[in-house]
């Protein structure tokens, strides 16, 4: 089991910049990609970006350029740098630990965490 808590939504501008942490516990050394998804009222979650335990990271076309994943070694935290905000980035961002244990795969998943961005 691998638990997992996000933290550093918020209310921002447009414009402004927010960081958010995901930190990760319980079967840690089982992980091997990590990532932030997420969801707008009324549509599916979808990735924002992620990071392989080998330094491989993907984002989605929307964000590039103006967000950022990064990661610990331990593997026990995860954050996303969001610059340039926009209102269309409003959703709630969850955090998504992908472990491999005794050769399955295992998704676990925070409680989320709001962003809204004003115009």
């Amino acid at each position: 089991q691998v638990q997992v808590v996000e933290s550093g939504g918020g209310l921002v501008q447009a414009g402004g910049s927010l960081r958010l942490s995901c930190a990760a516990s319980g079967n840690i050394v089982s992980i091997n990609a990590m990532g932030w998804y997420r969801q707008a009222p009324g549509k599916q979650r979808e990735l924002v970006a992620g990071v392989t335990t080998g330094g491989n990271t993907d984002y989605a076309d929307s964000v590039k350029g103006r967000v950022t994943i990064s990661g610990d070694n331990a593997k026990t935290m995860l954050y996303l740098q969001m610059n340039s905000l926009k209102p269309e980035d409003t959703a709630v961002y969850y955090c998504n630990v992908r472990a491999v244990i005794i050769g399955r795969e295992y998704d676990y998943w925070g409680q989320g965490t709001q962003v809204t961005v004003s115009s």
